[in-house]
């Protein structure tokens, strides 16, 4: 189900990188003066730094500490999952373990309520526990099957960390933006550089984005995302808790508990690796389907799309979901996403009709994105004001 695996992983990525892409290198530049607890550091030394220290080659300092996620979207409220999922952190607040000792090196703990997972990485191989299954699926890396830039259907540790979420940002920095730094503040108590950017750009649903950066390391600590008129972060993901020690060898160390289904799995093989083949050629195919209107911050992506193809997805991984086989014919092991239907029930409850010379369709804003669903077959993403997204619909 080709337009059903965009709304699984297609849509999310898109506001993201909406979001992201918005931001745009050739900043305007504003320091903000007063007692600094750190040295001056103009915008432009920021950005280098920031981009060293989250760049592929760039490398990670060994590091361990508690990331906090918190997401208040202005969403309708969202089912409730027994399990953390890619639905569930789109509202409320969320606690990730994190301990990095190097490149292949890695340990991601995400606990929920009642249950945790987690992944470690080790060298060439890797563990995926899940403790709502008890099931522990040894990971094994085929060699080259997994190139720079290609991502693997295990879950994606970076994603959960303000790293990760910096790199997204500074990719794409540039002219439409305004930069200023401030240097007195603090996160998990260690002094940081916060790097502000700015749309320039009314249209854009997004006040500013701030980074904070280590002031000893220049590593991303923080990312806050303020909504236009909000004096609270829409979203936020930062230390709590941070430690630039490298973690002990027993972190990285697994051996599935007694009693524990244990399974094997090859990246590259089948099974894991073809859903991966799959997910890479569709991503291809909706690179081909994707058109961007305007530039900056009010970029707002369009793809063919309609609700038949929402629904029919829904109800679709809503049934996959709800099987509990082994890993590979029931639900997705390693990405489960509560229950899409229920969620869509609920956005579209909430949706708005609109119309226009190009149309008419249902728009779902949120503080930070906002979403036209047409009529006429296409849906359109962007971190735009509902005016922006309705002009952009009139764009052919």
């Amino acid at each position: 189900m080709r337009r059903g695996t965009f709304v699984r992983w297609g849509v999310p990525i898109a506001a993201a990188a909406v979001i992201g892409a918005a931001i745009g290198a050739g900043p305007v530049i504003a320091a903000v003066r007063g007692e600094p607890v750190l040295p001056e550091r103009s915008a432009e030394q920021l950005l280098a730094d920031a981009v060293a220290a989250t760049g592929k080659d760039g490398g990670l300092p060994p590091m361990s500490g508690t990331v906090q996620q918190t997401a208040s979207l202005g969403l309708p409220a969202l089912p409730q999952t027994g399990s953390a999922s890619p639905l569930s952190l789109l509202s409320g607040s969320h606690e990730v373990k994190v301990w990095y000792g190097a490149a292949d090196k890695l340990r991601v703990a995400m606990p929920t309520q009642l249950n945790e997972t987690n992944l470690i990485l080790n060298g060439g191989q890797a563990w995926y526990w899940d403790s709502a299954t008890n099931t522990a699926t040894k990971l094994t890396v085929k060699p080259g099957t997994r190139p720079a830039g290609t991502s693997t259907p295990v879950p994606q540790p970076a994603d959960l960390t303000p790293q990760q979420v910096a790199a997204r940002v500074l990719a794409n920095t540039g002219e439409h933006t305004a930069v200023r730094v401030i240097n007195t503040a603090q996160v998990a108590g260690r002094p940081v550089y916060q790097l502000v950017l700015a749309p320039k750009d009314d249209g854009s649903l997004v006040q500013e984005i701030r980074i904070a950066l280590d002031g000893e390391t220049y590593v991303p600590l923080q990312v806050q995302v303020y909504a236009r008129g909000s004096a609270e972060p829409a979203y936020q993901v930062g230390f709590t808790q941070v430690t630039f020690t490298p973690p002990a060898e027993e972190n990285f160390a697994f051996t599935p508990p007694a009693g524990a289904k244990v399974e094997e799995r090859t990246l590259g093989a089948d099974g894991i690796g073809q859903r991966a083949e799959e997910r890479a050629e569709h991503a291809k195919d909706v690179a081909g389907d994707l058109k961007v209107v305007g530039d900056g911050w009010t970029s707002v992506a369009v793809v063919p799309f309609s609700l038949a193809d929402l629904t029919a997805a829904a109800n679709g991984q809503s049934g996959q979901n709800g099987q509990s086989g082994p890993a590979g014919d029931g639900g997705d092991r390693f990405g489960g996403e509560g229950d899409p239907r229920a969620l869509l029930d609920s956005v579209l409850k909430s949706a708005t009709p609109v119309s226009g010379t190009w149309g008419s369709g249902k728009l779902i804003k949120t503080k930070l994105v906002t979403a036209l669903l047409t009529d006429d077959g296409r849906l359109l993403v962007g971190a735009v004001t509902p005016e922006e997204i309705v002009k952009a619909a009139g764009v052919r």
